[in-house]
């Protein structure tokens, strides 16, 4: 189910309290050319085009789980932040639960699916975020 997380990642989820729901916050940097490796099938793609048949999929599994899409943007350069820290797309994906979402993890077609999102991308961050007072 969640064997595709390190340590590290499960300790973070840990830490979440089992019942709260929470936010996913996604930052993403695409490649100009997606990288599927030497054994590539099909007609060459965009990292942009290759994370949309991610997307496609993951949108599907999180509505599985009971989560949603809150927002999805383009990211501006920061305000406050290293210069060369540059993103491009931003999502909030929101998760009624951390079980939820390790549940989303282990579905079938979502990790047939992530092959996309790791050809798509050259750099991202997912950073969970619960709401209420810091």
């Amino acid at each position: 189910m969640t064997d595709i997380l390190n340590a590290q990642q499960r300790q973070v989820l840990a830490a979440i309290p089992a019942d709260r729901p929470f936010v996913m916050l996604n930052l993403l940097r695409y490649r100009v050319q997606a990288d599927y490796g030497p054994h590539a099938t099909g007609a060459a793609c965009s990292g942009r085009e290759a994370y949309q048949r991610y997307a496609r999929e993951a949108a599907r599994a999180v509505a599985t789980v009971g989560g949603e899409l809150q927002f999805v943007g383009t990211a501006l350069p920061a305000l406050i932040g290293p210069s060369d820290e540059v993103w491009e797309q931003v999502m909030l994906v929101r998760y009624p639960s951390v079980s939820a979402f390790q549940q989303m993890l282990g579905l079938p077609d979502y990790r047939a699916a992530l092959r996309h999102r790791l050809a798509a991308l050259s750099d991202s961050r997912l950073i969970p975020m619960l709401g209420g007072p810091g």
